[in-house]
């Protein structure tokens, strides 16, 4: 969840670096720091808390110079936000630094012990301990060399010379002797003493032009230029340099020079390269205009969809195509469920996922925390297919939750916007969302993506199972056509609305949004979006459940959004509906103040609320798509109101990689 950017080459290496993390820093943005050599400059290190303009700052007035380095952004999982507890952070000998994403889980018991040895350490975090257990790594291996008897008529040769390091924060210098153990083999014996989650990044300034990275959980990818390598946590970091990428996997060891990338695995086994020409467009990760990424990215949704079902879906005869799947349709057919693992907005999309999967395939589906799933002890079922849904596909708690569903027995399908990510190597079938980078922390169009690909499942399990007619399914396919452009009219026409709304209901306390059905998770969605972005107090709810405690809450100062929409030509959809009146007069009885997405053309409910907000009718099971821009936008247009970081909101990251 933080980031991280590596290059050496050629160039000056600090614009490269410091361009990667401004494209990054969505990952992490409570302190920042990088480390140069290089180019006959000693190492360097500047360090800031706060966001990485801080970090600029002090560059501008504090320069450093080199042709190899490595930055960070921080998001803090251990340790406050200061420049003492900054990456890059340095080894007892001030030659060394470590960038760290992830967590290291037995760090108390390794600081002790090199307490217990002699070394100090000057933060609170995790990560200086694995500058420190490299460094225990390289003088192990000195003592070694030097222990050595002597052959006889062998000469030994000349211990190599004393390097003299300056801390840039201070004016110590400390002298160190380097051993001849090189510095990825000390790197890899140093991260097989750790347990727990890492990604990580090292230089030291007794081996030039060298940069080592580690993988074991969280992403790292590895690019390739021309005469240049770069190492970052994600690809938007380095793809404004190159689209030549390798997704480090867990468990291999990259050593970058001037003269190329070598690879093994953590014993040092040579590993082949396997570079991937990524396709996206660098332009799509910038704000094309627009104030902020979150908005850009709502009013990039009609695109994500009409790419999402690209290829997959024919008009012609309704048919899905669903090529990356290595689950046959014979295995599909005799499946007894789908579990569905996933956390925050796409979990939320998996809720909406299982009324699509049971209504048109049949299919029983469990919902789970993927957070949760492996410690409620789960029942194995051999016959069940496991579903990830994951924006990055690198998330801790799903890539656990897809561990645990293997081990169970079931194969698992993963609908993820990146290729090449964790996930997606696991899993035996993949749905992309083509959705493009999304750069704002508060997800928007990756989840559109996510339940338009969650509708072409469930309409590929009912043709495979034979649950669907072809003229339903023909219809479907239709429908689903239509999206994009429903999506783009609702843009252009609810976006004004909602930065009114906004006038009137920013200093709200608390919001409630309530649904039914397919709809409630998009109330979850809504109420999520809100609380994420501008830090009021949000609930979504079960409609039906209001009478059951909720109604004790209303009163004249608490906003209830109200998803009251209808597919006329489906009675149980109106059924819905009519109930949903119902409990929008016990809310407007008690002098709530309601806010309720309707249908076009449906004049009767503008005579029971406040406020009201139309959108295209289309399928019921297509309505969420459409329903949830609007709450978007509202959350959207009530945190630019309140002044709030709308794109990094606190104490949260894009990519959340540690458990």
């Amino acid at each position: 969840m933080c980031g991280i950017v590596g290059y050496i080459g050629p160039k000056p290496c600090v614009p490269v670096i410091m361009e990667g993390l401004a494209r990054l820093e969505y990952r992490g943005y409570d302190s920042a720091g990088i480390a140069v050599a290089g180019g006959g400059h000693p190492l360097q290190l500047r360090r800031a808390p706060g966001k990485l303009r801080n970090l600029a700052d002090i560059l501008a007035k504090d320069p450093v110079h080199g042709t190899y380095g490595i930055g960070h952004t921080r998001w803090a999982t251990h340790g406050r936000p200061t420049e003492e507890n900054a990456h890059p952070h340095r080894d007892g000998t001030g030659t060394l630094v470590v960038v760290h994403n992830g967590i290291v889980e037995n760090y108390l018991q390794l600081k002790n012990a090199l307490i217990a040895k002699g070394h100090k350490f000057s933060s609170e975090t995790d990560t200086e301990i694995i500058a420190h257990v490299i460094q225990d790594e390289l003088e192990l291996a000195a003592q070694t060399l030097s222990s050595r008897p002597e052959r006889s008529g062998v000469e030994r040769p000349a211990a190599p010379p004393a390097t003299a390091a300056a801390d840039s924060n201070s004016a110590e210098t400390v002298l160190t002797a380097p051993s001849s153990l090189p510095l990825e083999e000390a790197v890899r014996r140093a991260v097989a003493r750790l347990t727990g989650a890492f990604a990580i990044g090292v230089l030291s300034a007794n081996e030039p032009d060298k940069l080592v990275a580690a993988r074991m959980g969280p992403p790292a990818v590895l690019g390739i230029g021309d005469g240049e390598f770069f190492l970052a946590s994600d690809v938007p970091g380095i793809l404004h340099h190159t689209r030549l990428i390798h997704f480090l996997q867990d468990g291999e060891v990259a050593t970058l020079t001037t003269s190329g990338i070598t690879l093994t695995d953590f014993a040092g086994n040579p590993r082949t390269l396997h570079p991937q020409r990524i396709t996206w467009d660098p332009i799509q990760a910038e704000k094309a205009g627009y104030k902020h990424f979150m908005l850009k990215e709502i009013n990039e949704q009609p695109r994500a969809v009409r790419d999402t079902t690209l290829g997959r879906v024919s008009l012609d005869s309704g048919r899905i195509f669903l090529p990356d799947m290595r689950i046959t349709p014979e295995e599909f057919k005799a499946a007894t469920g789908i579990t569905i693992a996933a956390c925050g907005t796409s979990w939320h999309a998996g809720l909406a996922g299982k009324f699509m999967i049971e209504r048109l395939a049949r299919l029983p589906v469990d919902v789970d925390y993927a957070s949760e799933y492996r410690y409620r002890d789960p029942i194995p079922d051999a016959t069940g297919l496991g579903l990830l849904i994951t924006q990055s596909g690198e998330t801790a708690d799903t890539i656990a939750a897809q561990h645990e569903l293997i081990a169970k027995g079931s194969k698992t399908l993963a609908i993820c916007n990146v290729v090449g990510s964790a996930v997606t190597r696991l899993a035996a079938g993949v749905i992309t969302t083509n959705a493009g980078p999304e750069i704002g922390v508060a997800s928007t169009k990756a989840f559109t993506a996510q339940l338009t690909a969650l509708f072409t499942l469930a309409l590929y399990l009912a043709q495979v199972r034979g649950t669907i007619t072809f003229e339903h399914s023909l219809y479907l396919v239709n429908e689903l056509s239509k999206i994009p452009a429903k999506l783009e009219e609702v843009l252009r026409t609810v976006d004004d609305q909602c930065h009114e709304l906004a006038k009137s209901f920013s200093n709200a306390r608390d919001f409630l949004f309530l649904g039914r059905g397919i709809h409630y998770p998009i109330a979850l969605e809504g109420a999520l979006k809100l609380k994420e972005i501008s830090y009021i107090h949000a609930e979504g709810y079960p409609a039906g459940e209001m009478k059951h405690g909720p109604n004790a809450l209303i009163d004249e100062s608490l906003p209830v959004v109200c998803i009251a929409t209808q597919d006329p030509n489906d009675p149980s959809s109106v059924l819905k509906y009519e109930k949903t009146l119902s409990n929008i007069q016990e809310v407007t009885a008690r002098s709530g103040r309601v806010i309720a997405i309707a249908i076009e053309g449906d004049t009767h409910i503008g005579q029971l609320v406040e406020h009201v907000i139309h959108i295209p009718q289309t399928h019921e099971l297509l309505l969420p798509i459409l329903e949830v821009v609007p709450l978007q936008l509202l959350a959207y247009h009530i945190a630019v109101r309140r002044g709030c970081d709308v794109d990094q909101p606190r104490n949260l990251a894009k990519s959340v990689t540690v458990e």
